[in-house]
């Protein structure tokens, strides 16, 4: 769940969060992982690039979990 404390206007994208956490090496593979169906989002399947995340959200890939972290958004 999101973070209630953090700025609304302070996100990362998916795509470029899965190329931080090293999921991915590339933008094009991230597009590709992500509209495969392959990455979950607080437990729903996502399939658009640039969903924005928030502090808190939790990104599911491979039975891995990962949070999204303030330091990460801009």
């Amino acid at each position: 769940m999101p973070d209630k404390n953090t700025e609304p206007n302070k996100y990362i994208e998916l795509n470029a969060f899965l190329k931080v956490k090293l999921i991915t090496p590339t933008g094009g593979q991230a597009k590709l992982l992500i509209r495969s169906g392959a990455i979950k989002v607080n437990g729903e399947v996502e399939t658009r690039n640039g969903k924005k995340l928030r502090a808190g959200d939790i990104i599911e890939y491979q039975e891995k979990k990962y949070v999204v972290e303030e330091e990460m958004m801009r």
